[in-house]
């Protein structure tokens, strides 16, 4: 991880915020129930090394997931400059494109390799690495496609509702409307991809958790104030000076 190249000169940046908001709502939002924090990894425009015998040879997608490894990087306990295949213990598990002006044929597939060069992005995700999930979704016209790996080769499932169940992973993604811009009161309103867990319902972000917190704590407080102005009733009711008891 130290020798090869975290950033290649030829590679353009982010295409759009979009590109940085969405990476982030997918790992704020996840919960996995079979993991603690410290195994799994995610990431978001970050190079995969996948071919020890051209190891400049590499994919870069816009998020992925890798479980059953820590989150941090080998006995230094370092974060990731980038993720070497063959050196980690798993491959990613799902991996997700955001569709950009573009880049559509090669996300979907649809394009081949040169003679003697790298492989293309589905290649390597399908046959080199083996990535059991492939999400690509297109924000311009809002269509979520999700790849499966099945018998070695990716089948594109069925999204009732916009929405796919993972059983090992014991969660769902799909579109959800909203806003989400974190660290900021400007908001955008638009479809999201998103987690939900097994009772259908989206999980939250950290923002959204506190405020549910909160809520719940000022919800237990006003019992409690409820329960002690109903007793004071009733001691006044029978003639009694609730300050004399409480």
């Amino acid at each position: 991880m130290y020798d090869l190249p975290s950033e290649f000169p030829e590679e353009p940046g982010l295409p759009d915020t979009y590109h940085d908001l969405q990476p982030q709502f997918l790992s704020e939002t996840l919960r996995l129930q079979d993991y603690t924090e410290g195994e799994y990894f995610t990431a978001s425009d970050l190079n995969i090394y996948y071919d020890p015998d051209n190891r400049l040879w590499h994919k870069r997608p816009d998020w992925f997931l890798a479980v059953g490894i820590p989150f941090l990087y080998g006995e230094q306990q370092d974060l990731r400059l980038s993720y070497v295949a063959w050196q980690e213990a798993v491959n990613p598990f799902i991996i997700v494109e955001l569709i950009s002006p573009g880049t559509e044929a090669e996300d979907l597939g649809e394009t081949t390799a040169q003679p003697g060069g790298p492989p293309t992005k589905w290649t390597v995700y399908e046959q080199i690495l083996q990535v059991p999930y492939y999400v690509v979704f297109n924000r311009y016209i809002n269509e979520l496609r999700v790849f499966k790996l099945e018998a070695g080769q990716y089948q594109r499932q069925a999204l009732p509702n916009h929405r796919l169940w993972i059983p090992e992973l014991k969660l769902g993604l799909g579109l959800w409307y909203g806003t989400y811009r974190p660290g900021t009161h400007q908001q955008s309103e638009r479809r999201w991809l998103r987690w939900y867990g097994e009772d259908g319902q989206w999980l939250p972000t950290g923002e959204e958790l506190a405020r549910q917190q909160a809520e719940a704590e000022q919800q237990r407080a006003n019992d409690v104030a409820a329960e002690l102005a109903a007793l004071k009733a009733r001691l006044r009711a029978q003639g009694l000076n609730p300050d004399d008891f409480l």
